[in-house]
C-alpha cells in the first residue's frame, strides 16, 4: 500500500504546528511545506533538534542536505536527504510519515536525556 505523505494527518499537522517552539532541555522545530521533488518527496522540509545548555546541537533529524548510505560490498549506493545527527555522526534516516518522524525523534530524545 502506498501512503500519500501529503495527505492531511494529525501527525503532519502536529509536526507543522511545532515549527519554532522551544521546550525544556531544549528542542527546536523548523517545519514547512515545500514543492514535491526528488530530494523531498514527502513535501516537507524539516529540522527537529535537541540542544544542550550550551546551545550545542546533540541530536537532530532533518533533510537539509544529501547523505550517502554506507556502501555494501556489491550494493548500490543510495543517496537520501533524510538523516539523523547524533553528536558528530550523520546517518541516513528512512522517512515514513510525519507521525513516525515525531515518534522516532521523541523516543531518541527520551533515551538521550534520561
Amino acid at each position: 500500500m502506498v501512503v500519500n505523505p501529503l495527505k492531511p494527518t494529525i501527525g503532519l499537522e502536529n509536526l507543522l504546528n511545532l515549527d519554532g517552539e522551544i521546550n525544556g532541555y531544549w528542542t527546536k522545530f523548523e517545519v514547512r511545506r515545500v514543492t514535491l521533488s526528488a530530494q523531498m518527496p514527502h513535501g516537507i522540509r524539516y529540522s527537529l533538534t535537541l540542544h544542550d545548555r550550551n546551545n550545542t546541537r546533540v541530536l537532530g533529524y532533518d533533510n537539509a542536505h544529501a547523505v550517502k548510505a554506507s556502501r555494501k560490498k556489491f550494493g548500490a549506493v543510495k543517496t537520501t536527504w533524510d538523516h539523523a545527527h547524533r553528536m558528530n555522526k550523520v546517518e541516513p534516516y528512512e522517512f515514513e510519515s510525519a507521525e513516525q518522524l515525531l515518534e522516532d525523534f521523541w523516543n531518541e530524545v527520551d533515551r538521550f536525556v534520561n
